[in-house]
């Protein structure tokens, strides 16, 4: 054997035992720590690493080099689905997840999460920053595996179902009311810094024991909000020079994309600053050979800015909107980086993470990721002819509107109507192509029909799912929750609902029977010369308000329910209006 052939083996040998041992827990006392990170709309091209010019992310460009990267991973076009399969290994339409908000954001609590896995073998579990999987029980963190929780509500802060931050207006990330275990709490401080801060203290409570931290930064989603010392590194910065000479695709950007491309980055230097001192901890409590880090994004970004030549943005299946970069840090085992090329997702977490610990995936349900763990070894055999499915609209999904397929260099795009030809479908090899530019459907009908006929058979297998056609309900009255706060994100209702006032919603609700009482909160105060009324099924209940002056908060006490699944509608008539509030408090008694 030649010294080159001889090297090629030992380190496969070397990769060989780092799965062996990963796997087996013999290079630790205890099963290694796992902390997830993931960012908010930080895009592909968000990254020093990746090629961008102006950020600056030394510790991520760094945890790049020291780990296993995944340059052709995937995850949904938008949050919620992303977090839902991220957490589950599943499509997300699979876990009742179908939408960001109108409702559709509450994934099933049947659904079994990375949190819940790690518990068979005495994890202690915290989430830190965003959930966005449901706002009450019995979908919170606390009723997914999750020991402690300090998480804002809904999609964002500042967004309408965040109902503690939204009034704050242009200072929603900065001193914040926030959830901790379940209980309003107000802090001092910029978010990131808050819930990494808070993922720091919980990994100095936990370091004896095998933790699992899920470090979910709602930043740099909008609104765009930074502390100035951060902001003022950047704002004389032209966000969209210094590619000239790159021969990837560039998209104009306008000058409030720039200035929007400061803030952004200027938010995404704050997250990497917290991660270094994250970092610092592990290494200070000597844990960092004990603990597996694992790094993602959610989708690509909101606002046009460098995405290494990728085309579309957040909430498109083009590769703009749904390639991220996946980092895997296996301590102590390869400090030299390691480029995986190999088709992968967010379904792919749950089952490596698994894989990792040694635990058997749940074997009730159909798990649609498989664990990276064999391309660490290079076994691709695995991988090949895999497929992934892709898809955005807001509510349900649309037959062939905005949805994908892809398998291995081949992807098919819908951007059509629901009858439509194959011709009018958009065939990419992105291998050849992985811009997106040149669409080969008029020369490849063949491979289009193969990879439709796969995408409507997986499209018509996930929308007939149980938990989209019978998606969770907020369960009402339990003790695990009361009060309950019912907020605007899981509203469902008129398409599109958010912070209208003369709107149709309603939340779909599990009550349990009882006496209780209401306070419904409305955006600005209502006349008073109108009537509540709120209607739970059959049982319509009406107050025709007293008061001389205008208010924003109407109370009904004593309504007295019994045990019904149903739809709870409030509206506040007046004046040929129909006002629907901002969010529902219910106490029962």
């Amino acid at each position: 054997m030649d010294m080159k052939s001889l090297k090629k083996h030992l380190s496969f040998l070397t990769i060989l035992l780092l799965v062996f041992c990963a796997s087996k827990f013999t290079f630790a006392q205890k099963p290694p720590n796992i902390i997830l990170i993931i960012t908010d709309d930080q895009g592909y091209g968000d990254f020093g690493f990746t090629g961008n010019k102006h950020v600056s992310t030394p510790t991520i460009d760094q945890l790049a080099e020291n780990s296993f990267e995944f340059t052709n991973f995937y995850v949904s076009p938008v949050c919620a689905p992303t977090r839902a399969s991220l957490m589950t290994g599943r499509y997300s339409l699979r876990t009742g997840i179908r939408d960001t908000y109108n409702g559709g954001a509450m994934m099933s609590p049947d659904e079994i999460t990375i949190a819940e896995l790690l518990q068979k073998s005495d994890y202690t579990s915290g989430i830190f920053g965003k959930w966005h999987l449901g706002d009450n029980y019995p979908m919170r963190p606390s009723d997914q595996g999750f020991d402690e929780s300090l998480i804002h509500l809904s999609g964002g802060m500042g967004q309408v179902g965040d109902f503690t931050t939204y009034f704050q207006k242009d200072r929603s990330y900065f001193d914040p009311v926030l959830w901790h275990n379940n209980r309003q709490e107000s802090y001092q401080g910029y978010c990131s810094d808050i819930f990494a801060s808070a993922a720091i203290e919980f990994i100095e409570k936990n370091k004896d024991q095998p933790f699992f931290t899920y470090l979910s930064f709602n930043a740099p989603h909008t609104p765009l909000q930074v502390p100035e010392e951060y902001y003022q590194k950047y704002k004389n910065i032209d966000t969209s020079t210094g590619y000239e000479s790159d021969e990837r695709p560039f998209y104009p950007m306008s000058d409030s994309q720039k200035e929007e491309a400061r803030k952004v980055y200027a938010m995404v230097e704050n997250i990497d600053d917290n991660l270094k001192n994250l970092f610092a901890k592990l290494k200070e409590l000597e844990i960092e050979d004990e603990t597996i880090i694992i790094f993602l994004t959610d989708n690509g970004p909101q606002q046009q800015r460098y995405l290494a030549g990728l085309r579309g943005l957040k909430g498109n299946v083009y590769q703009g909107g749904i390639r991220t970069p996946l980092l895997i840090h296996i301590p102590e085992k390869l400090s030299e980086n390691r480029k995986i090329n190999t088709l992968s997702a967010h379904i792919d977490i749950l089952p490596t993470i698994a894989d990792l610990v040694g635990i058997q995936l749940p074997l009730d349900r159909k798990i649609d990721g498989k664990s990276l763990l064999p391309l660490l070894i290079g076994e691709v055999d695995s991988f090949e002819n895999r497929s992934l499915f892709s898809y955005w609209n807001r509510k349900f999904p649309e037959k062939y509107s905005n949805i994908s397929i892809q398998n291995s260099e081949w992807k098919l795009v819908g951007k059509t109507d629901y009858d439509a030809s194959i011709e009018d479908f958009q065939l990419y090899n992105l291998k050849e192509d992985p811009y997106e530019q040149s669409n080969l459907i008029t020369s490849k009908i063949s491979k289009g029909l193969e990879l439709k006929n796969e995408l409507d058979q997986l499209y018509l297998e996930l929308i007939s799912e149980e938990n989209l056609i019978n998606p969770p309900k907020i369960h009402v009255g339990n003790e695990a929750e009361n009060p309950i706060f019912l907020n605007r994100n899981d509203a469902s209702g008129q398409r599109g609902i958010w912070a209208q006032e003369e709107v149709y919603g309603f939340w779909d609700v599990k009550l349990e029977p009882g006496t209780y009482d209401f306070k419904f909160k409305f955006i600005k105060p209502v006349p008073s010369n109108g009537k509540m009324f709120l209607e739970t099924g059959a049982i319509v209940n009406q107050l025709q308000l007293k008061s001389e002056q205008d208010l924003d908060i109407i109370e009904m006490r004593g309504v007295e329910l019994p045990k019904m699944e149903t739809e709870l509608i409030p509206f506040y008539q007046v004046n040929g209006k129909q006002i629907f509030p901002f969010w529902v408090e219910i106490l029962k008694k």
